[in-house]
């Protein structure tokens, strides 16, 4: 006859051996081999997700789901981090986002020997979800790798990034500004708003990409004779290992990826801080439009009171407005021109990146729904 204790420990394995079998069933399956290796789970409190999913990289990292308050949150310890290439399915298409988005969550748990039954949540923050039909594809295919009883959020990367230097609250703006850029906010009552962010074609200019695209035609307007001549020519071509500014034509037609054309930023800035008048030109363009971003959101949702002397957090991602710390400090002028229109704005640069963010939002977005339910007990209680 068993004990209490050997049946609940049959009762878990029958119960993951019911798991597994249906995990076999998705198309990658194979990326989740890992998991046939690994015990039944001992009964801990689980871990959490946080993806942070871009148009250069993809970063996921797995924490504990430990109960405590919100200001312990920022000790969360990371389990793992594991990192992969695009995963927003406009640049790479669904099927390629939906792999690189997958393998890399896989990697992360194998990382710190966990399954897909001891997931509690998962964030999903990518680039690209700028629309609810956006999270409704997204969500059905989370749904179909992980169990039931898996928590799943998906949202634009810029809440991420938002969530990186507040802690995982939700209240101020956020600016982006790294192979593409965007604006994102919310309010304290869960309004929220965003600016730019619709990619290089629909002018994201103040980003990396819309950064050298500007210097590039640059060039080709200098050699056509139709705009004034510039270092960025022969700082370019040297960079490229080109010899002409025709060969630039080819060159950025051959691939134009977003990245790959965004990698030309550090050229721009060394030319505008050498004098050259049309980098110098091009940066501080791409200063106005990432704070006119920033200015949008702010207007939008009265972030900075009716007197628009309030304080708000600006939380300052990316590295156009990070990599560079010479005499022409994009992050900073971009502060600057911000300060004379809000006062009270306090910009802060995470010391976590975004898809620490991401876990720290999946921690609170669970623990609101445990809270909410515990709530909704209480009050059932006390009417009967």
């Amino acid at each position: 006859m068993m004990t209490p204790e050997k049946e609940k420990e049959k009762e878990k394995e029958q119960d993951q051996v019911v798991v597994d079998a249906g995990m076999k069933r998705y198309r990658n399956g194979e990326i989740w081999e890992f998991e046939d290796d690994l015990g039944v789970s001992d009964g801990d409190h689980g871990v959490l997700l946080g993806v942070d999913g871009g148009t250069t990289s993809t970063v996921c990292i797995c924490m504990p789901m430990i109960p405590f308050s919100h200001s312990q949150l920022h000790s969360l310890p990371t389990l793992a981090r594991a990192v992969a290439g695009c995963s927003n399915h406009n640049s790479v298409g669904d099927i390629a986002a939906r792999e690189t988005i997958e393998q890399v969550m896989a990697d992360a748990l194998s990382k710190c020997g966990s399954k897909r039954s001891s997931v509690r949540a998962v964030c999903l923050a990518v680039s690209g979800v700028n629309h609810p039909t956006d999270q409704q594809r997204i969500l059905s295919w989370l749904r179909d790798i992980f169990p039931s009883h898996v928590r799943l959020y998906v949202l634009n990367d810029a809440v991420a990034a938002l969530s990186s230097g507040t802690v995982g609250k939700l209240h101020g703006c956020v600016l982006i500004s790294g192979t593409g850029s965007i604006a994102y906010g919310y309010t304290e009552d869960g309004k929220e708003a965003r600016s730019a962010g619709a990619g290089p074609v629909l002018g994201d200019w103040g980003s990396a990409y819309g950064i050298a695209a500007k210097a590039l035609t640059a060039v080709v307007r200098a050699y056509d004779g139709r705009g004034p001549s510039t270092m960025l020519a022969s700082s370019i071509l040297q960079k490229l290992g080109l010899s002409s500014a025709e060969e630039i034509i080819a060159w950025t037609y051959a691939d134009p990826s977003w990245a790959r054309i965004a990698a030309l930023v550090p050229a721009v800035v060394i030319c505008a801080e050498a004098g050259d008048e049309v980098a110098n030109n091009i940066l501080l363009e791409s200063v106005q439009e990432l704070a006119s971003s920033v200015k949008a959101v702010v207007d939008r949702l009265g972030l900075c009171g009716q007197d628009g002397k309030s304080s708000f957090p600006l939380v300052m991602v990316g590295g156009v407005l990070t990599a560079h710390r010479g005499s022409w400090d994009i992050g900073k002028e971009v502060i600057n021109c911000i300060s004379k229109q809000f006062p009270g704005v306090i910009p802060i640069r995470p010391k976590v990146e975004p898809a620490v963010g991401a876990a720290w939002l999946a921690w609170n977005f669970i623990m609101k729904e445990y809270k909410e339910l515990k709530n909704d007990e209480v009050n059932y209680e006390r009417k009967m």
